[in-house]
């Protein structure tokens, strides 16, 4: 699965944040770095939301979207 992120410059490296996710984002020394930890982040991100999401009552499914 493939999400946008946005890459920032800083004075210390570069930040990183995943629009479509409120809430998640990292930072890097370099921009690779920056990337990896985004990445990262987001497979926590999704991993945490669909445990929260997920009660006695509720069936969880997915769905597929065209990019």
């Amino acid at each position: 699965m493939k999400y946008k992120v946005a890459l920032r410059k800083t004075d210390e490296g570069f930040s990183v944040s995943c629009p479509g996710l409120p809430g998640c984002w990292s930072q890097g020394k370099t921009e690779q770095e920056a990337l990896e930890n985004i990445a990262d982040a987001i497979n926590e991100y999704v991993d945490v939301s669909a445990e929260l999401a997920a009660t006695e009552d509720t069936e969880m499914r997915e769905v597929e979207v065209a990019a």
